[in-house]
């Protein structure tokens, strides 16, 4: 969203707590909202997330995945369409000191397919709000290539219904901050305590 650039974007917490990360390359580049990022690494971190094998789709300035190599000792594939933003995932990936454990792949979604012997653990999709065929590439571009007890979120309009079920995994959670939005799918039903 053009002007949606309020306030310096930093890694949460972590190995790399407190890092300046570089904004968006283009102008329609939307970065999650720090206090949608700990919303979402919280509801992550209550169902148990396993940050080993972590796949951010649709990355623009690669916050989200770099959240997760920050937080965890596993490595993560940058998946973005645009090649300045790239750039910044790279870039940014150097300033946080996380450069080895992540690699970026500059490809549209809807084209890129996840290699054969991939066992992702976390998958992170931060689409345009506004492009409705969003959830069925996800599908597609991951389909086979998920861990058994993989955790899938995506970041929504708050105004547009998530689905109820993705890649074979029920909405667990859906968190609201703002215009923005997370919904986190499982592969099962059970609650948190808190």
């Amino acid at each position: 969203m053009p002007g949606a650039r309020t306030g310096t974007l930093r890694v949460i917490a972590g190995s790399a707590r407190g890092r300046v990360l570089r904004g968006p390359a283009a102008e329609g580049t939307r970065p999650t909202s720090g206090r949608l990022r700990e919303a979402l690494f919280g509801m992550l971190d209550a169902a148990g997330a396993d940050l080993s094998s972590v796949l951010d789709l649709y990355a623009g300035t690669g916050a989200l995945g770099i959240e997760a190599l920050s937080r965890g000792e596993g490595r993560c594939t940058f998946v973005e369409a645009d090649a300045a933003a790239c750039r910044v995932i790279a870039e940014n990936l150097e300033r946080t000191g996380l450069a080895a454990r992540g690699a970026v792949t500059h490809r549209r979604v809807e084209r890129w397919r996840a290699p054969a012997d991939a066992a992702y653990t976390l998958v992170l999709a931060d689409p345009p709000y506004e492009r409705e065929a969003t959830w069925a590439e996800i599908e597609r571009s991951v389909d086979g290539a998920l861990a058994p007890h993989a955790l899938v979120a995506v970041e929504h309009a708050a105004r547009a219904e998530a689905p109820a079920a993705l890649l074979g995994r029920s909405k667990w959670r859906d968190r609201q901050h703002g215009d923005g939005a997370v919904a986190v799918y499982r592969t099962d039903a059970r609650e948190d305590a808190g």
